[in-house]
């Protein structure tokens, strides 16, 4: 089994006082009008953290109306692009500051490595918000020769209400992915984050707050998918929602956009990403990037490598290498610095994880280590690796989100290839080979939004994210994720009597 750090169980951290319950509409926290709440759990324990305002579609109604007000006739989109980087990387500045605080609040509403948070996630999200606050003064149109006598020129304009509705994986990245593009466009929002992972994205909306971030254009109405995300996705003011989740919720989505006021939608879904080894790789080397391509965030993450694929002549060597690993992979509380993997983030997501277990040991797939639920407390599981797995098992197909990781052999590089893409999702793939010829011919043919050659995870504020098939469309990141938010205004005017056309 895997190593364990701590017996599973919740560390003596002390952990900060929560102080963000409400939902935060038009520059302050408020009460939901229904005046529920809900309970958002410690995933190492199982325990209830605090209880936060349950928003509605009334309150989607009010925070929306706040934001079509700041849009309509507020400062943020007539700012000069200048002044809003300059009140951007304060809010950058601000998350910095308050670096340990978010992190403990990520570890016990995600079960997120609370180390792996203070160099990663936060830093990285403040990087975010400085890159699109750089671009927040380049949004620029252009000068079209017309074939006509006409002098003809675009604009690029923010394009309205934007609701981004957030998944629990990652609370910080996937906050600051979709709200700093959008702030840079001079858009404005409302934001519904995860039920699971409420409490950093109320902390991030205290301190844009602090940051100047005028009232009405930053949003934030924790609720149910249900209800606060249903509010969002079929409101009638709003003019573009962005969504990371399930390819089913996506679907969802769609059908509510076009049956209310066919606003665009943004979509990144689900994924059953591919590891492709071949024969000339470090087969250490490669183990070590096939297993962190599972075990990562606890397997809670879009491009999960969940299917290795190895090529025959190094398979044996490799799935020993791989076992190997897998068995001296630490899971334990996450503010244990020795800590790798922490808990699942629910309940619900824990069950559903074991459930494929069961599942593929009963399609007849051999389970090679792992497999059971770490300690006796929390939601910890150990890294799942399965072999002699057949391409129709469900275990293969279909997207579990958890450590469980389905490997298989293969011959040539077009099996390789036929495997890889015979899947319904494609939002990314990896590679590991020595071969220039090998690793672009795989790439160019794989159905993919990213694809990692000897690398995995190798994300950028400048690399564009996204996927191809049911794993959805739009992009996150890069300078893609900008113009998402932005409007192509076509102006044209007649020229008399000019010598130049």
């Amino acid at each position: 089994m895997a190593a364990l750090s701590n017996g599973g169980q919740a560390s003596s951290f002390n952990i900060p006082p929560i102080k963000f319950t409400k939902l935060f509409i038009n520059g302050q926290f408020v009460d939901s009008l229904s005046g529920k709440e809900f309970e958002t759990i410690d995933p190492r324990t199982g325990e209830v953290i605090t209880k936060i305002a349950e928003g509605g579609k009334e309150d989607i109604d009010i925070a929306v109306k706040a934001a079509r007000v700041a849009f309509d006739h507020g400062p943020w989109p007539r700012m000069p692009g200048v002044e809003r980087a300059r009140i951007m990387m304060k809010w950058a500045d601000l998350i910095e500051q308050n670096i340990d605080e978010i992190a403990a609040l990520d570890a016990i509403d995600a079960g997120k490595l609370y180390h792996y948070c203070k160099v990663g996630d936060i830093p990285a999200a403040a990087a975010t918000i400085r890159y699109y606050a750089g671009a927040a003064d380049k949004i620029h149109g252009e000068v079209l020769k017309a074939s006509g006598k006409f002098h003809a020129y675009t604009l690029l304009e923010p394009v309205g209400v934007v609701g981004h509705i957030i998944p629990w994986n990652f609370p910080t990245t996937m906050f600051v992915a979709k709200v700093s593009p959008s702030l840079a466009a001079g858009c404005t929002m409302v934001l519904k984050p995860a039920e699971q992972t409420p409490l950093s994205a109320l902390y991030y909306a205290h301190l844009a707050k602090l940051a100047g971030i005028p009232d009405g254009v930053l949003n934030v109405v924790p609720g149910f998918g249900r209800t606060a995300g249903a509010a969002i996705s079929s409101h009638m003011d709003i003019d573009l929602v962005s969504f990371t989740g399930s390819t089913e919720v996506g679907r969802e989505i769609m059908r509510s956009a076009a049956s209310s006021n066919l606003k665009q939608v943004s979509l990144e879904l689900g994924g059953k990403s591919p590891v492709i080894v071949f024969d000339d790789a470090d087969v250490n080397k490669a183990a070590e990037l096939a297993l962190l391509g599972i075990v990562f965030n606890k397997g809670e993450i879009c491009v999960a490598g969940s299917r290795v694929l190895v090529q025959e002549g190094i398979y044996d060597e490799f799935e020993k290498k791989l076992v190997e690993k897998a068995k001296a992979w630490v899971v334990g509380d996450p503010f244990d610095p020795k800590a790798q993997q922490g808990p699942q983030v629910d309940k619900k997501q824990f069950e559903k994880i074991l459930s494929y277990i069961e599942i593929g040991k009963k399609e007849g797939a051999t389970l090679l280590t792992g497999g059971k639920r770490v300690g006796d407390k929390g939601y910890y599981i150990e890294p799942t690796i399965f072999s002699n797995v057949k391409e129709d098992m469900r275990i293969v197909q279909e997207e579990i989100f958890g450590p469980v990781m389905a490997l298989m052999k293969f011959k040539t590089i077009d099996d390789a290839i036929k495997i890889a893409n015979s899947t319904k999702y494609g939002l990314a793939s990896g590679i590991v080979t020595k071969s220039l010829d090998t690793a672009n011919t795989v790439s160019r043919s794989l159905r993919a939004g990213i694809i990692w050659i000897n690398c995995y995870f190798a994300f950028g504020n400048d690399i564009p994210y996204g996927g191809y098939k049911m794993s959805g469309f739009g992009r996150d990141f890069g300078l893609e994720a900008l113009h998402k938010y932005l409007q192509v205004k076509s102006v044209v005017t007649p020229i008399y009597n000019s010598p130049w056309l």
